[in-house]
């Protein structure tokens, strides 16, 4: 079973201060790799912005899952962000996205990558837990938030 805690780490949250979606994309990436974890940061960034382009990755209910898989990649992670205020992103429901989490990893592991998106969607279609997440102040409590899934 694909647990979410295996791809996040206190080092990959971040509170945003920012209110459009490219900004959002840039700082994720931004904090991506200055943690290491792309490859080549212009190709995520692209892969990200082309997926934006295909369909909305704001998904509802104050969330979005921008997200790309890329060969260069070994495993999958996630970064999360938080904008208490809320970020146009032109999400499904036409809503602001509070919390954000950037997926990124291998394009050949489809399988463990519908697990991980299958996983985090079951865990933030729980209402009380979105609120939650929003109330919560560090790296380390948001990432404790998702412990069990």
């Amino acid at each position: 079973m694909v647990a979410i805690t295996n791809y996040i780490s206190p080092n990959l949250v971040i509170f945003f201060d920012v209110t459009t979606r490219d900004e959002a994309i840039k700082e994720l990436i931004d904090l991506l790799d200055s943690n290491k974890k792309l490859v080549d940061k212009e190709a995520f960034y692209h892969a990200i912005l082309a997926r934006e382009k295909i369909v909305s990755t704001g998904i509802g209910m104050g969330v979005a899952i921008p997200h790309a898989k890329l060969p260069d990649f070994d495993d999958f992670f996630i970064a999360v962000g938080i904008q208490k205020e809320g970020i146009n992103w032109d999400a499904l429901d036409g809503a602001p996205v509070q919390i954000v989490f950037m997926i990124g990893g291998p394009d050949d592991k489809q399988t463990e990558y519908l697990q991980i998106l299958s996983r985090l969607t079951t865990a933030i279609k729980d209402n009380e837990r979105r609120k939650k997440l929003l109330e919560l102040s560090s790296k380390e409590e948001i990432t404790q938030h998702f412990e069990g899934f």
